[in-house]
């Protein structure tokens, strides 16, 4: 059930009701967005989505059907190759469910790090495993490049006519993904529905047939979605959706443009799915909403005036979990404005897509921008493949090292906002730039297996937020870049940057796309980013390490906590 406990009414929800947001949005009403003629026309071409769960434009039977004589057949696990949403609501799904035994293991490939492919590739039994190639637009770099190195790796153990036989296409009808899934006989190919975005596609195949294949029924999952979509498309006060647009919104008008979400572990994953659709579809022409994950919430025991909380309960049988959770709950701050709601089922997550994307929907109606394009993502893109036919621009300077540690030769980038010499300098003036009101993201093109790395990037990701007072991200590219990317570029001017890649002890090379290899690729991405970052008057700098080791990213962690202390220490001398 979509309830929440707040009986406060919000403004903007009687706009809302006024204007028919909510039915109009059921009926695919592009002149909903006829603030612009642009915005319309892609509302027009984008609006399938809000009819998903009571016009299924695929037969779920045929899914349910399919996924049943996989498990049948025997195989084990579930690779997914691709990104973006055609990755996140499948992770959401298959991640809650796992508590709950899935029926196949199911693993997520969106990264291109050498080190997170190795890994997954190590653990599997090829004979038993299933591989889903998903992609809207069948051509996404990232998957292309992942696919290349995931065949290689299975022709080495299967005989080459066999390979088909495990490979599933998921994308949008006449992509060259399609045509290649068809030429080259895979076990099959599912369609996509056209007029339904990426980031708006949980409910659409891209969504289904992974929910399947962990043994969901698609049935229930599908009933409640209908019931939710009923409910969200009703044009009343009660709507949920209505509630939650109208928090947002009315939290943001008044200066809280960012929200922290706060929930038990087992949640998180949902948070990473609403990340991606309220960043990136909100996320342009100068404004935005950011989403905060994973937040501690000792750091809103005082309200800093600037975020918005909404906390999801979620079913857990372990008492001390439980008892964590609202314990943590108890120090924030009651000025900060809270909405909460609470999930006891993988089927009802399906409610709570449906009832984000009519949120997110009509929070683009009242700050008149269209959710349903991403026109800054499309710039790193072009940029990357510029830089990978080109070659990368030379760094600003290189230095061996990262404050007294000679780690290797270290090449710097940055904009010239916070132009230095050094890389201590240049850290220094980055963080310095960080004031009340903005928000730092730390976009590592880094592997988060192995020892000490990904708790090196938590330190710098808490130092800031502890330190300095500021919602902190840290963001997985290339992850990322479908994602938050969107509003760093596009939205509002208040984001502070560090990119951070690294060279590859053991690269993995690629035969039939346009990288060499998979840590070329990483890097070339964040160099691209990076450029659109400074062309649109951005404070960032890139730092691309000698390696990834633990010790390395170790090494920057304690020299940024230095900077940040010296920071700390003459602003409260000030």
């Amino acid at each position: 059930m979509l309830i929440n406990d707040t009986e406060k009414l919000y403004p903007s929800a009687k706009i809302l009701v006024r204007d028919k947001v909510a039915s109009r949005l059921h009926a695919k009403d592009e002149s909903l967005y006829d603030f612009d003629e642009a915005a319309a026309e892609c509302a027009k071409n984008y609006t399938g989505w809000a009819t998903l769960a009571s016009q299924p434009p695929y037969p779920y039977k045929k899914i349910q059907a399919f996924a049943e004589g996989i498990i049948a057949e025997g195989f084990k696990t579930v690779l997914l190759i691709g990104q973006g949403g055609s990755t996140q609501a499948p992770m959401t799904i298959t991640k809650y469910n796992k508590v709950d035994r899935n029926a196949l293991d199911f693993k997520v490939l969106d990264s291109v790090s050498p080190v997170r492919v190795r890994s997954i590739l190590a653990g599997l039994d090829l004979e038993r495993t299933l591989v889903l190639v998903s992609s809207k637009s069948g051509g996404t770099i990232e998957m292309r490049s992942v696919l290349d190195a995931v065949l290689d790796h299975f022709e080495m153990y299967l005989k080459t006519e066999k390979i088909p036989s495990h490979l599933v296409a998921i994308t949008d009808p006449g992509s060259d993904l399609e045509k290649r899934a068809h030429d080259e006989g895979w076990r099959a190919c599912f369609l996509g529905e056209p007029t339904v975005g990426g980031r708006f596609s949980a409910l659409s195949v891209f969504g289904l047939v992974p929910a399947a294949l962990v043994g969901i029924d698609l049935g229930g999952f599908l009933g409640h979605a209908k019931d939710a979509e009923r409910v969200c498309s009703e044009n009343s006060i009660d709507n949920p959706a209505i509630t939650l647009a109208s928090f947002l919104y009315d939290n943001y008008l008044n200066g809280r443009d960012k929200f922290s979400f706060l929930t038990p572990k087992r949640g998180r994953v949902l948070g990473l799915w609403i990340e991606q659709l309220v960043a990136e579809s909100l996320g342009k022409q100068g404004v935005g909403i950011l989403p905060n994950i994973e937040l501690d919430t000792l750091l809103l025991v005082e309200d800093p005036k600037d975020r918005s909380v909404i906390t999801y309960q979620t079913k857990t049988d372990l008492w001390d979990e439980r008892k964590n959770f609202d314990m943590s709950l108890a120090y924030l701050d009651s000025a900060i404005p809270r909405l909460s709601f609470r999930i006891d089922s993988v089927l009802d997550l399906a409610e709570h897509f449906v009832m984000w994307e009519y949120a997110t929907a009509m929070c683009g109606y009242l700050m008149k921008r269209c959710p349903f394009d991403q026109p800054d993502v499309a710039s790193t893109k072009a940029a990357a493949l510029k830089f990978l036919a080109e070659g990368c621009p030379k760094p600003d300077f290189t230095e061996n090292f990262i404050g007294n540690v000679n780690m290797g030769e270290a090449e710097v980038t940055i904009a010239p906002c916070i132009k230095s010499d050094t890389l201590m300098g240049a850290l220094r003036n980055l963080f310095a730039s960080i004031k009340p009101g903005d928000y730092f993201a730390l976009n590592a093109f880094l592997p988060f297996d192995g020892e000490g790395r990904r708790e090196a990037l938590e330190v710098i990701r808490h130092g800031v937020a502890d330190k300095l007072g500021v919602v902190s991200c840290l963001e997985i590219g290339p992850r990322y870049l479908h994602s938050t990317g969107q509003l760093q570029k596009g939205g509002t001017n208040n984001g502070v940057f560090l990119m951070v890649s690294a060279d590859e002890l053991k690269d993995i090379p690629l035969r039939h796309v346009e990288p060499e290899s998979l840590g070329m690729l990483a890097r070339t991405q964040a160099a691209a980013d990076l450029s659109i970052l400074i062309e649109r008057g951005r404070r960032c700098m890139h730092l691309h390490l000698p390696d990834n080791s633990g010790v390395t990213i170790r090494a920057l962690g304690d020299a940024v906590m230095k900077v940040l202390d010296e920071i700390e220490r003459e602003r409260a001398a000030e």
